[in-house]
């Protein structure tokens, strides 16, 4: 039986009557200054992807995206503007690639892949700013935002299920 499915007898409810345990409470939450705390620090390290092709959009200075994915996936798309750096290259090739002066932001298929962490370890091991792009080069395709492939600039419409069908922020 799931926490949610199990009951107990309220002290304000009749005499009797089943109260249902919460699953989202069976562990409290955290005090306030333990949660600004916990989730700045997800902030310091994490970036999603319309904040990223937000700051792109603008010219932002400060930012280098590096893809860490393997050529053919590179091929296959990567965003616009961003670097190719694959994971296992990046303690060779990143100190005459990337200024240490910029924050990197790396990025590899989706969420359901840690290579973006596995090279945001590799850049900070380095000395370099990092954040990991959440949901990868999956959610911004997902997101309707254009980006490169071999044979071109490519572009597929908003998944609603990630993004507004209008294309504009959630504004969250």
């Amino acid at each position: 039986m799931s926490v949610a499915e199990s009951t107990r007898e309220s002290s304000s409810a009749v005499p009797g009557d089943a109260v249902p345990i919460s699953a989202v409470l069976s562990v409290p939450a955290a005090a306030p200054a333990e949660a600004a705390a916990h989730y700045a620090a997800r902030l310091a390290f994490e970036a999603d992807v319309s904040d990223v092709h937000a700051d792109l959009a603008a010219g932002v200075p400060g930012i280098v995206v590096v893809d860490t994915r393997s050529r053919a996936a590179w091929d296959q798309g990567h965003l616009p503007g961003a670097v190719h750096l694959p994971t296992a290259r990046i303690a060779d090739l990143a100190p005459g690639t990337i200024d240490p002066a910029l924050t990197v932001v790396t990025y590899c298929w989706g969420p359901g892949c840690n290579g973006a962490t596995r090279a945001a370890l590799a850049f900070a091991r380095l000395g370099h700013p990092v954040k990991e792009m959440l949901g990868g080069f999956e959610y911004w395709v997902r997101e309707g935002f254009a980006y490169d492939t071999a044979a071109g600039t490519e572009q597929r419409p908003v998944d609603d299920l990630t993004a507004p069908r209008s294309g504009l922020s959630c504004a969250c």
